[in-house]
């Protein structure tokens, strides 16, 4: 399956890719700032009890000074909630076009994490490396096959998205969740690698460059972010049941001798309804990384 690669190369000026775990360091910072306040105090004071207020107030000051939002233990510390949008089959540009403004309002702190649950009609999209030479025909054909052609801003290789595939593109804080890019990055792999257990299909991670889940050499699971100031967009596509036949138009991830495959192809079960199977991807999703409550958007 064609995938959205993170870039764990990217240095790009808006912090697209941060592939490092460290904490934020606002506390540190905060901290620092105090210690010296402290020693100038007790410096410059000779008076006991007068010294004994000053430092209640800057233990004050050391609780208070550091804003939520640069800290993540307080947040991990709470009943973490995720706002999910069940949309149906929403066509690409429409998707993207939110997922910018939503990415937009929860830089802003307007909204809580956010987690849109989707399909797509057939397109392919291209990250910012422009890698369209994977696409195996014309842009001409592409409307012969029903299928559309979109460049996008996230990293990676072309990719294709269509019906009967599951989507899920969060708008979070890495921040408030305490993680850094990879660690995010494992962490959907093993949302779906847990749906694919539900059904007894062993899937794992790919080798090493290859993002994803597969089951053996087969792709079932792509995965592609883009991290811009700590806020994810973009994310994971599970294959459920597509038509694989679109596959063999690209390239999938680059990589020329891997296949594709799906759960339908996988499972030796009867699957529910799509519409279980994408409910049970957002448990997979809420459980792995943490997330205690849900509101539904209306």
């Amino acid at each position: 399956m064609g995938d959205h690669l993170m870039d764990t190369n990217d240095n790009s000026e808006d912090g697209e890719i941060d592939g490092g775990d460290e904490q934020p360091s606002g506390t540190q910072s905060s901290h620092n700032f105090i210690d010296g306040t402290c020693f100038f105090l007790r410096q410059t004071f000779a008076n006991r009890e007068c010294l004994k207020v000053l430092l209640k107030k800057a233990m004050v000051i050391r609780v208070t000074a550091v804003p939520p939002v640069n800290s993540a233990l307080p947040n991990r510390q709470m009943r973490r909630i995720l706002e999910v949008w069940k949309m149906g089959t929403v066509n690409y540009l429409e998707a993207l076009k939110l997922q910018e403004k939503l990415t937009s309002d929860r830089k802003a702190l307007k909204i809580t994490d956010t987690l849109l649950s989707l399909q797509h009609p057939p397109t392919y999209t291209v990250g910012k490396r422009e890698t369209v030479h994977n696409l195996l025909i014309p842009d001409s054909e592409l409307k012969a096959i029903g299928a559309e052609l979109h460049y996008t801003q996230r990293g990676g290789d072309i990719t294709f998205h269509g019906p009967h595939q599951a989507i899920l593109y969060p708008i979070v804080s890495l921040r408030d969740i305490g993680l850094g890019a990879r660690k995010y990055v494992e962490k959907l792999e093993l949302t779906m690698i847990e749906l694919a257990s539900m059904y007894g299909v062993k899937a794992k991670v790919g080798n090493k460059y290859e993002t994803g889940v597969w089951v053996e050499d087969r792709k079932i699971g792509a995965i592609g972010v883009r991290i811009s100031s700590g806020i994810t967009s973009h994310g994971l596509a599970f294959n459920m049941d597509p038509d694989l036949n679109y596959f063999k138009h690209i390239v999938p991830c680059g990589i020329a001798d891997k296949g594709v495959t799906s759960l339908k192809k996988e499972a030796n079960l009867e699957l529910p309804a799509e519409e279980v199977i994408q409910e049970q991807l957002i448990s997979c999703f809420m459980r792995i990384f943490g997330y205690h409550d849900i509101v539904l958007k209306d």
